[in-house]
This record gives C-alpha cells, structure tokens and sequence, in this order.
C-alpha cells in the first residue's frame, strides 16, 4: 500500500521515490529515533510495529550554531507539499558528524507518509533509503491496530506500541505498549538483531493519580547511572519521574519502578536529556503544556519514593522551569555543552543549537 502511494507522488515529488527500501518493505510510519554505535540510526515505526537499524555511516560536519527559521516550511517546499501537511515527530543528532535528522510525516492521518530528512548546516536533503544498508526487528506482542473509543477519547493504540528509543551500552530499550495484562513495556534487543526481544512489564506509582498504573507507556527515557547503578530514567504523562534498574529488565519479568519525582499534572513528556554542569548531573525535559524543566539530580539515589498521592502539583526531585527555552518541542544533545532543539513560535518552528543552561 505504501509502495502504491508513493508511485502516485512521483509525478509532484520526485523525491520521495526514496523512501523505498531496496530490501525489503517500506516502514508504515517514523517515528523516534536513536543512534547508536558506529552511524547506526534506529527508528521507530509504530504503526508498523518495527524497529529498522539504519547503517548511515554518515560523514561531514554540520555547522554549529546554525539557526533555521520557518523549519515546516523548507521541509514541505522539499517534499512537494503544504506547511500544514507536514509533522515533525523527533529529532537526532549523529554524535560523529553533529547532522541533524528529523523523521516526518507528509500528509495528514493514517495515509501520511513517512520520510526520514537529514539537516546539514542550512542544507535539507531526504534520505535515500535505497542506498542505506539496513535490518528489520518486528515487535511479536504490539496492540492491535484499529481504532477504538468514541470523540476524543478514540485512539489506536498501535500507534503507541513505540513511544521512545535508547541505547543502553550494547542494546536497543524499546519503550511502548504491548497487548499484555501489563501493557506499559521495555523491549531490549542486541544489536546487530538477532529476532530475540525481552520483554519487560512496567508498574509504577503516579502520585497525581494517587494509584498503581500498569497502562500507561513510558513518554520518553533514557539511561544514567544512579548511586553507581546503571539506570532508565523515565517519564510519563502527567509527569511522573520514575528510576528502573537496568539489572531488573529480565525478559518476562515485571518490574515496579520508584518515584522519584512528580512533576505536574496535564502535560505530556516529549523529550529527555542529561549532562553534566559544575559538578552536577541535571536533566532536562520539553514538556507539551510545562516547558523545558532543568531537574537536579543531586538526591536522586537516596530521595524517599513516592508512593502517596501528592497534595499539590509537584512533589520529589528539585527542578526549575527554563523561561528562555519557551516553545521546546524536541531537544537532544549535540555534546557536552550544547543541545540541539526544535521550537515552536508565532513564526512557525525552527531548529537551532544552544549551550546546555
């Protein structure tokens, strides 16, 4: 189906041909992304249920502090398209070459198509998958893929069998749901894939909500060391912040994370970073209604969990909002001094370098 869809584009958007993969199906959509050793990009595709490993082997460097105004725009003159007809979905940066890359939807619901740009400097380009080395890894236990509710609460809830991506030393995490009891699950896989995936389920304590949750997936992660341990920090809505041993992702098993911080409720969690400043470990977090939040991590290993409903809006970790990062939507690391983002203004969206705060 994608494949005739795309035939249908060629005549206004030549470029889009390369969203073929020459070995093998194209992906039903693009979502989170993550690069791993060596020029390998991971991407998610969560209608499709799948993971692809993308050797890129990426070479160049991009322009540091190159600021892109009017972002939507130059992607959908690229793409032979309308502003209002393209999504950004996540944002990466090759740790070898600084280039950004951008998975994108062109088009609107189910029938968008997935397109993975590449950012040089000023410079945009579509990434040719036909030319791209690549692998596969098929999620066995994803959701259903229909829609079910009515209004707004309808929803499909394949599209969350992949919210978020993290190398974690040697493995790809795989954060989403899955069609178990306890639906909120990490998959962890080796790379290269060797079809083998453990599956963990998640249960934590959201203190807003006053009560065990085993349903709702992780928004965004990543991995970091706590009291020596090496950990997953996670994230959910209504910003409960949460700390899982890595030791304790056993395939088959069911892990209760700790609470370590409730950050404010009506709000979703879109992207997670950590590094170092005076010392310190910070981690900072776009948030879709509360910001960009800087987080001390000072407490982090020996904070009591919470395991009670929280009184008022926040409660745990210490944080505070970044007033000059308004309008974040997707952020990730360059280096150790400078994040990239993407932020969202009364101009349209644009994408720039800035030093970590």
């Amino acid at each position: 189906m994608i494949m005739k869809k795309l035939l249908f584009l060629l005549s206004s958007a030549p470029v889009l041909a390369s969203l073929a993969f020459a070995d093998g199906p194209s992906p039903a959509s693009l979502g989170a992304l993550e690069f791993g050793p060596e020029g390998v990009l991971f991407a998610a595709d969560p209608k499709g249920a799948a993971v692809y490993a993308l050797e890129l082997g990426d070479g160049g460097a991009a322009k540091p502090g190159t600021k892109i105004e009017k972002l939507g725009e130059k992607i959908a003159a690229l793409l032979g398209a309308k502003a209002d007809q393209i999504s950004i979905n996540d944002l990466a940066i090759d740790p070898q070459s600084s280039a950004a890359y951008l998975s994108v939807s062109r088009g609107l619901g189910p029938q968008a198509l997935p397109v993975l740009v590449k950012v040089v400097g000023d410079e945009f380009s579509v990434v040719d998958l036909d030319k791209v080395k690549s692998s596969r890894l098929p999620l066995s236990n994803a959701p259903e893929d229909k829609e079910t509710g009515e209004g707004r609460r309808r929803k499909n809830k394949r599209l969350e069998s992949i919210t978020d991506l993290a190398w974690l030393d040697g493995r790809l995490a795989i954060a989403g749901l899955s069609n178990e009891e306890f639906a909120s699950t990490l998959r962890v896989t080796n790379y290269p894939f060797t079809g083998a995936v453990g599956t963990t389920s998640l249960e934590i304590f959201h203190g807003a909500h006053g009560k065990e949750e085993t349903h709702s997936p992780i928004r965004t992660f990543m991995p970091m060391d706590v009291g020596g341990e090496p950990n997953i920090i996670a994230s959910y809505t209504c910003t409960p912040l949460v700390c899982i041993p890595l030791s304790k992702l056993q395939p088959d098993s069911k892990v209760k994370g700790r609470t370590v911080a409730e950050l404010g409720n009506r709000n979703r969690p879109l992207d997670m970073i950590s590094y170092e400043k005076g010392g310190e470990r910070f981690i900072l977090m776009a948030n879709s209604a509360r910001g960009v939040m800087k987080v001390s991590t000072k407490d982090i290993a020996t904070i009591d969990a919470i395991t009670q409903r929280v009184a008022g809006e926040t409660a745990g970790l210490s944080y505070e909002t970044l007033d000059a990062w308004d309008g974040v939507i997707h952020l990730a690391k360059v280096d150790d001094g400078h994040a990239a983002i993407i932020r969202a203004g009364d101009a349209g969206q644009s994408l720039e370098q800035v030093a970590l705060p």
